[in-house]
């Protein structure tokens, strides 16, 4: 069943029994304006002060870098946005990306666990992060939260409005700033660990031996030629070793020409379609990871089926540093409602007269979500130009 099914059974049923225990739910802090869920919970507010509470200073100037850092990729992450409009129809800049779901014109498929996993962490410490940061400013915490909107999963941390208004603009920067330096700090962390075991454990364990098919986009040039499970050893004459090799073989691929691909099952040849994402690069519809195969030494002490692990946690570790760099660089966008549009405004506000200020903002900010639109439009196959 494809992977969208289970989301919208999920999310049914979330809406049913919300609707019809309503009565009995509110009483456990369920609110319902649809298309609006939100449960919330003062529970979790000690644990956040306890930390919080550990080195005030500390959180104070670490987030005093955070906000120099979140300017900084602000700016490029913007300009990357601003220079994407010049190869909007060959290369979308934005994409959906959903665990489980092959998106069409999106070069990114996450693994539905992996996938889930890694979000959780996205929205954990990025909520944290900001009710640490509220409760360091001496700014109150109303409730702590999942919501849904429609079929958008969330999290929030409830600020007092009041307290949040008496703060200084560099409290509030700070506060603003916490989610994605909390993001961006993971990130680095996860990377670390995943490039630790790749470089130091995985080499003297394993020995690499081509790329295995693991997945074939339906409907693409390959599919029904070739199968998963496959080894490639060679594409067009050039030896598949290793994904280096694999991934020179591919780009000299071009539409409309035939490929020749030796397997350990045979030799197969098809003709080469255009990459959804760049029209003049050739494309198989085939998702490749490389092969391995486990030391002599090591499966004698360890087996043959625990080693594998460390792959798994290679991956875990790859999509959960990948969200989170992901998410927390596009939340400090100049727009509203993201956390980078609260910090430019308060920038702004600095120099600025309110009447000035909050015109720039909406401005930048519709015509950010116009460029982001219009990339996940061209992403999806429909072409407007």
């Amino acid at each position: 069943m494809n992977a969208l099914w289970y989301y919208a059974i999920g999310f049914a049923i979330i809406w049913i029994v919300a609707l019809v225990f309503r009565k009995r739910l509110v009483n456990h802090g369920l609110e319902i304006n649809f298309p609006l869920l939100m449960w919330k919970t003062k529970r979790l507010r000690g644990f956040i002060d306890r930390i919080a509470n550990i080195s005030p200073r500390f959180w104070k100037w670490f987030m005093n870098v955070g906000i120099v850092v979140s300017f900084i990729a602000m700016v490029l992450i913007t300009y990357s946005l601003f220079f994407s409009l010049s190869t909007i129809t060959q290369t979308p800049s934005v994409s959906l990306v959903i665990p489980g779901v092959e998106v069409p014109g999106s070069p990114i498929f996450i693994p539905f666990a992996y996938g889930i996993i890694g979000l959780a962490t996205v929205i954990i410490v990025h909520e944290f992060a900001h009710g640490i940061l509220a409760r360091t400013e001496k700014i109150k915490i109303k409730s702590i939260g999942l919501l849904l909107f429609a079929v958008l999963p969330g999290a929030f941390v409830e600020q007092d409005e009041e307290d949040m208004e008496k703060s200084s603009k560099i409290a509030k920067m700070r506060v603003y700033a916490a989610g994605s330096i909390a993001n961006i700090c993971l990130f680095a962390v996860a990377f670390l660990i995943m490039t630790s075991i790749s470089t130091f454990i995985i080499p003297d364990a394993f020995n690499e031996n081509g790329v295995q098919i693991q997945k074939i986009i339906e409907g693409a040039p390959a599919d029904n030629i070739l199968k998963e499970g496959m080894i490639v050893e060679s594409i067009n004459g050039h030896e598949i070793t290793g994904g280096s090799s694999y991934s020179d073989a591919v780009s000299t691929l071009k539409p409309g020409k035939t490929v020749d691909i030796t397997t350990n099952t045979g030799t197969y040849n098809f003709t080469a379609g255009k990459n959804p994402n760049n029209a003049s690069v050739g494309y198989m519809g085939i998702q490749g990871v490389k092969h391995y195969e486990i030391e002599s030494s090591v499966a004698n002490t360890y087996g043959n089926q625990l080693p594998w692990i460390w792959f798994g946690l290679v991956d875990l570790f790859m999509w959960i540093s990948f969200l989170n760099l992901a998410v927390g660089l596009f939340n400090l966008l100049p727009m509203k409602p993201l956390d980078g549009g609260h910090l430019f405004e308060e920038l702004l506000d600095y120099k600025l007269p309110e009447n000035f200020v909050k015109p720039i903002v909406t401005l930048i900010s519709w015509f950010l979500i116009f460029i982001i639109a219009i990339s996940l439009i061209m992403g999806l196959g429909f072409n407007l130009f």
